[in-house]
């Protein structure tokens, strides 16, 4: 597997995005994510895109961070969300997401920032699965699902 770094708005991110958003519209029976995102949040060193190919040049699957700081959204100083991890379904199991997460993360901690966020939902028990087992705790909540019932929030302190 090689994992690269991509623009947000990158054709193989744009169809990973969609298959995602696909997902979790069939999950949570609604629209997908419909948080606010751009190419822009993406950008080093306020954040970091990656796409996972395998040798075929295949896109497997993608992960970025964004920079976050305190917002009046449950946010604080020196936050990395994680946004947008997925692992296309012919690839699950092979340890993606947990090689994509360890690089977000490190990136992160290399850019300055102090805490490691992301907010999943309790339609999605493999994404907590691998938060949890790769050191994540809940958190209080932040971001655009806040309000929801069905919304979970973790963070990982970065240094």
């Amino acid at each position: 597997m090689n994992i690269q770094p991509v623009a947000f708005d990158h054709p193989d991110a744009v169809k990973l995005n969609d298959r995602v958003q696909r997902e979790y519209a069939e999950r949570y029976d609604d629209e997908g994510d419909v948080t606010p995102l751009d190419a822009s949040m993406f950008k080093p060193p306020y954040g970091l895109y990656l796409i996972a190919y395998d040798d075929a040049g295949t896109a497997l699957a993608t992960g970025g961070w964004r920079v976050m700081d305190e917002n009046g959204e449950g946010y604080a100083d020196g936050d990395a969300e994680i946004k947008r991890m997925y692992v296309t379904p012919e690839a699950r199991g092979l340890g993606l997401a947990r090689r994509i997460l360890a690089v977000l993360e490190d990136d992160a901690r290399e850019a300055g920032r102090a805490r490691m966020v992301l907010e999943t939902g309790t339609k999605q028990p493999e994404a907590i699965s691998l938060y949890t087992s790769s050191g994540y705790t809940p958190c209080g909540k932040f971001g655009h699902y806040r309000f929801s019932r069905l919304s979970r929030c973790y963070a990982k302190p970065l240094r």
